[in-house]
């Protein structure tokens, strides 16, 4: 029988807390307040909504599990102000996992690829070794290392390159742009896995299920992307694609003609062997998400 969940979202005003909010059913009651309601640098916030989650689910006979989509996600502003990063993307999951230790609540907690330097050659596992190169990646990092060794029940689930259909990302820009530029100009020597909240979004639930029937994969990091790789480049050329428009509107330049305050990895792909590895069910590729994204518009 499959094990009711009562699911915590901090982060939920986000496009993937949305997206997982949007997953509540008669099995699934998701609460996903946003920074305003839950703050998750607050230690007095995150004891009362890890508490609350604790005893919601005690009452509906339901199983509680923390899911956090709470980030500081500015990579750029980041550099300019890595404090207040890494007071979202570092203390605030230390406080939570420390509040889910206490009230025996499994953590799901989402990270991301530019935690990896971005000079491999292939597709990077969940034991290749960290190397950041900018201060949003840094911080995610020692966010990682917090939830980790907390001694919570705790899992970190790596992403990346996430778009949906809230809040702003790479996707909604290039149908803005193309709307009213003839001509962009995107990097093609950055390489990465695109990825749909709404399918990242329900793969995280499975594995909160998964948890909360106390089958959690024994690896405690995991890599989620949809499938396959492409530049920005190639991305924007896809989503010009689909919005009917010409895709050699769109001209590869270089990371060095379109300089950015923070430093992106040239390649951050992740592997996604460690998601089929605990029996959870493949990302479908890329191509095909930005497909049901377009058609779900």
């Amino acid at each position: 029988m499959a094990v009711r969940l009562t699911v915590l979202v901090p982060g939920g005003s986000g496009q993937l807390g949305r997206d997982l909010a949007a997953l509540t059913s008669a099995s699934v009651d998701v609460v996903a307040p946003g920074s305003a309601e839950l703050d998750v640098t607050r230690t007095g916030q995150v004891l009362a909504a890890v508490g609350a989650l604790a005893d919601r689910a005690r009452e509906a006979g339901s199983a509680p599990v923390v899911v956090n989509a709470a980030a500081y996600t500015a990579v750029d502003a980041a550099e300019r102000d890595e404090e207040r990063a890494f007071a979202v993307n570092a203390d605030g999951p230390r406080v939570l996992a420390a509040a889910c230790a206490s009230r025996r609540v499994p953590l799901i907690h989402v990270s991301t690829d530019y935690v990896f330097s971005g000079e491999a050659s292939k597709p990077y596992e969940p034991s290749d070794e960290l190397g950041p190169r900018s201060a949003y990646g840094r911080t995610k990092a020692a966010g990682e290392d917090a939830v980790l060794g907390s001694g919570a029940s705790s899992w970190v689930v790596r992403t990346g390159w996430l778009y949906g259909h809230s809040g702003s990302n790479f996707v909604k820009t290039m149908a803005r742009l193309e709307s009213s530029q003839d001509v962009l100009s995107v990097v093609d020597d950055q390489f990465g896995g695109p990825t749909w909240t709404a399918d990242l979004a329900a793969g995280l639930l499975e594995l909160a299920s998964r948890v909360a029937a106390g089958d959690g994969p024994e690896r405690r990091i995991l890599h989620c992307t949809n499938a396959g790789e492409v530049s920005w480049c190639g991305f924007a050329q896809a989503i010009f694609s689909r919005l009917g428009a010409d895709p050699s509107r769109v001209k590869p330049c270089t990371t060095e003609e379109f300089p950015r305050p923070a430093p992106r990895p040239g390649y951050s792909v992740l592997s996604p062997e460690s998601w089929r590895e605990a029996w959870l069910t493949p990302m479908r590729p890329w191509e095909e998400a930005l497909d049901a994204y377009f058609a779900a518009s």
